[in-house]
Parts: structure tokens; sequence; C-alpha cells
């Protein structure tokens, strides 16, 4: 994903940065307690490892989707400007108007 407006990002793609930063935390812990021994230990860092690959995987698709659900609403946008132009100006300007009066108020 590029770099994005944290203000203009929606909520599912501050969830995919979240999921990656909890992930990356989860594999520093791992790196860091790679010393350590005992059956219980090797088990239970088993048992993360397979959890995050899944988690890794789950959110690559995630994310995937998330990307080309945009890509659509762009294209569809797109489409609907080059069908319809004089509307979307008109629909612009109208919404440009209205935020003028909203911030000229403040």
């Amino acid at each position: 994903m590029s770099e994005t407006n944290p203000s203009t990002m929606t909520s599912q793609e501050k969830l995919v940065i979240d999921i990656k930063a909890v992930i990356a935390d989860a594999e520093d812990i791992l790196k860091a307690t790679a010393d350590q021994t005992g059956e219980k230990i090797a088990n239970l860092r088993v048992r993360i490892q397979d959890r995050l690959l899944g988690a890794r995987i789950r959110l690559d698709a995630a994310e995937a989707a998330l990307i080309d659900k945009t890509r659509a609403a762009a294209r569809a946008a797109d489409d609907y400007v080059h069908e319809s132009p004089w509307q979307a100006v008109g629909i612009g300007a109208g919404v440009g108007f209205l935020l003028g009066l909203l911030l000229g108020r403040r």
C-alpha cells in the first residue's frame, strides 16, 4: 500500500496498518526469544509462527481486496465523469460551494 495521509485513510486501511505493526512486533518478540530453551517455549514459538504466517496471508488477501475495491471505485467515478462531464462539473461546483459556505462561517 502506498504512503497515505492519515486523515484520508479509511478505517480498513488503518486496520491493515495496525495489524501489520502487531505482526512485526510479534516477529520481533520471536526473534528476541530465539535463544530460550524448553519444550513449552519451543511449542509456543511454533504455534505463534504458524498463527503469524496465517495472519500475514489473510492480511495480504484483505489488503489486495481493499486495493481492488478502491481501484474499482476510482474507475467507476472516472467512467461517470467521462459519461456525464457537465453533471460532474455541477456536482463538483455544488460541493465546493457548500464547503465554502461551511468554512466561511468559522
